[in-house]
């Protein structure tokens, strides 16, 4: 379905529905990228919603890999599986469940990618990291300014490596009837870090 290997499918690839989130396509692209990710590496992708960050891991790590998409809402969990389904690929797992509770049954991972996961983050974060592998990354995708702020608290205490800060502000073009505008999406900060 995807024959590229470069990450950004197009979010209107992507099986839909109104109440479950996506990432939307630019801003997936940076996560991917920052996560440096290679065949035969574990992934978690928490907080899943429609799937596109565990697609688009999935295709990078290749068959040798594995990732383990984790939602609370089942209807992203369902959604996830159907875009799996829909790309062709057999080497996710979607769990349904709260990432507090799931994390620790879970194997080592190599990435950890955090986003859509409201107030709780910074435990999220805290718990992801004693699962995350020596030379692991972490990517956390955040939008309010609080969250940031307590993340990178706790990225210092556990002392994370080459910690960045990137603010994406994507605008994407409209045709109106008279020509075509840019619309302003909400800006996203990804803070990537590597786990010593």
């Amino acid at each position: 379905m995807w024959n590229y290997k470069t990450p950004g499918i197009p979010d209107e690839e992507f099986e839909r529905t109104e109440k479950v989130p996506i990432t939307k396509e630019e801003v997936r692209t940076i996560q991917i990228s920052k996560a440096r990710l290679k065949p035969g590496q574990t992934v978690y992708d928490i907080g899943c919603g429609s799937g596109s960050i565990s697609v688009e891991s999935a295709l990078q790590v290749e068959s040798s890999g594995k990732v383990l998409a984790i939602d609370y809402d089942q209807n992203a969990v369902d959604l996830t599986k159907k875009n799996a389904k829909k790309f062709g690929i057999s080497n996710i797992s979607a769990i349904f469940g709260n990432a507090k509770e799931e994390i620790s049954k879970l194997e080592d991972a190599d990435v950890i990618f955090v986003g859509g996961t409201g107030a709780d983050t910074k435990e999220i974060v805290e718990l992801a990291e004693n699962k995350l592998k020596s030379r692991g990354r972490i990517v956390i995708g955040i939008i309010l300014i609080e969250t940031l702020y307590s993340v990178l608290q706790v990225l210092d205490k556990l002392q994370f490596e080459a910690v960045d800060i990137t603010q994406v502000t994507i605008s994407k073009s409209r045709k109106t009837t008279t020509g075509t505008m840019m619309l302003a999406r909400n800006p996203v900060t990804i803070i990537s870090a590597t786990k010593i």
